[in-house]
């Protein structure tokens, strides 16, 4: 259901659930991505979304992620500025862990949205059981790092290389080593 939130420069904006529909949307918001924002998201340049890529990122599976998008305007002149998803990696012994990514368009980043987004998907995956997310960031992309230690919640990161593995637990402190 899509809800309104107000960013930190007082502009109003809609979180709602990715759709079908939404691909010529994202085709869009994926041209006005800067190139190094575009690595940053895929760790690779990429150039254009395949129509495989469109149908993965618009169609997606009920029982095993969740996609939004941040959205400016109403109905034919509605622009996707943020996304934020996540997709179940593991479930062993009744701990389920999703991994999570976000792509915040330049002009909208430095105003709250993946805090956001984060926090709508973080009460989504509690109510549907995810125990934990992970995420592989980039290690010199220490917005996005900031972004998960003011969760409030417990985060573990493990830097390999130029890569820094976060995973935050979504239960609550006192059961959160497991």
């Amino acid at each position: 259901m899509p809800t309104k939130a107000i960013l930190k420069n007082g502009l109003e904006v809609t979180i709602r659930p990715i759709r079908p529909d939404d691909r010529d949307r994202l085709v869009r918001a994926f041209r006005n991505l800067d190139r190094e924002s575009v690595y940053t998201r895929f760790f690779r340049y990429v150039t254009e979304l395949s129509a495989d890529d469109l149908r993965r990122a618009t169609d997606t599976d009920p029982e095993r992620e969740v996609a939004l998008v941040v959205t400016l305007g109403n109905g034919a002149d509605e622009t996707i500025i943020a996304g934020g998803r996540y997709v179940i990696a593991s479930e062993a012994a009744g701990v389920r862990t999703a991994e999570i990514a976000f792509t915040v368009e330049e002009d909208y980043q430095g105003l709250g949205l993946a805090g956001t987004i984060l926090r709508h998907l973080i009460d989504i995956a509690r109510a549907r059981g995810v125990a934990f997310f992970e995420a592989d960031v980039l290690a010199d992309n220490r917005a996005m790092l900031r972004v998960f230690a003011r969760t409030g919640l417990p985060v573990q990161q493990r830097r390999e290389g130029g890569v820094v593995n976060v995973r935050i637990s979504l239960r609550d402190s006192a059961s959160s080593d497991a």
